[in-house]
């Protein structure tokens, strides 16, 4: 037998296993999602969602779309207790968060790079090493949250607390809009977006942490900037994820404030009409 006919017989004969696979896992998908989707939210489940300020901001139609991607995210995601048990209460919560920015969104899975959520009990002290002048120095420093692509940290203590009682800061909030950050590859505080909107939206957030990155540099006379305050500074990609804080939590401050970068995000995450 000739040796390219050969290599050729090798070479279809692997794209046809492929192929093979690749439907297969595709049958598999669809026949777990339909599975999940048919087990419905308990009453218990559903007197968790009512606790959550950002739930109760939500219409009939919404709701029951956010029930169905709560399961899920839920059914398709490993929660591990780092020092706790992992209650359904947990599960609940941190699953609204995570699917509330997506809800408008039209992605074809639900976070599907996200494997891991870790949940700690309280907020966690990592270690921080920093250098200034060729000086080094190490510290510790406490952290709420944390994002990686496939892993996302939580302190229990913390995301309760901003759950259950609105102010500026949500750490759900925060480090989902990371995750969504992470989807087109990199952190960089641009969320997957269309070529005909990336101009705009780099012009308008570019322009705005520049002037709030002067604000940090003076730390003083912050104006409207301290609605989205100094830790926004810190580079593009905390920008962007305190700013989808303040889009769920304080909607009609952040458009009468900063109109453009209310219209930006608005424009992402679609959850207001004109």
């Amino acid at each position: 037998m000739n040796y390219y006919f050969a290599l050729l017989l090798v070479m279809l004969g692997i794209g046809g296993l492929l192929l093979i696979f690749y439907f297969s896992y595709t049958f598999y998908k669809k026949k777990k999602l339909q599975k999940i989707l048919q087990i419905p939210l308990s009453q218990e489940d559903k007197k968790i969602l009512t606790n959550i300020e950002l739930y109760n901001r939500l219409n009939d139609s919404e709701k029951e779309k956010i029930h169905k991607s709560i399961r899920i995210f839920i059914y398709t995601k490993e929660f591990v207790g780092v020092d706790i048990d992992v209650m359904q209460e947990m599960k609940i919560v941190i699953a609204f968060h995570a699917c509330l920015l997506l809800l408008h969104v039209s992605f074809e899975s639900c976070y599907e790079n996200l494997v891991t959520i870790l949940v700690y009990s309280h907020t966690m002290i990592a270690k921080q090493v920093s250098a200034n002048g060729g000086i080094f120095t190490k510290g510790d420093f406490l952290l709420e949250g944390q994002s990686a692509g496939d892993t996302v940290v939580i302190s229990w203590h913390d995301a309760k607390k901003d759950a259950y009682h609105l102010h500026n800061n949500n750490v759900l909030v925060h480090e989902f809009a990371h995750e969504i950050d992470f989807l087109d590859g990199s952190a960089d505080g641009v969320p997957p977006l269309s070529a005909s909107k990336y101009h705009e939206w780099a012009t308008v957030l570019s322009r705005e942490f520049h002037k709030l990155s002067q604000m940090a540099l003076k730390n003083r006379d912050w104006g409207k900037y301290k609605l989205i305050g100094a830790y926004a500074a810190t580079n593009e990609a905390e920008f962007f994820a305190v700013l989808t804080e303040r889009y769920f939590e304080r909607p009609d401050t952040l458009k009468k404030h900063f109109p453009e970068l209310f219209f930006e995000l608005n424009e992402f995450y679609k959850k207001y009409k004109d």
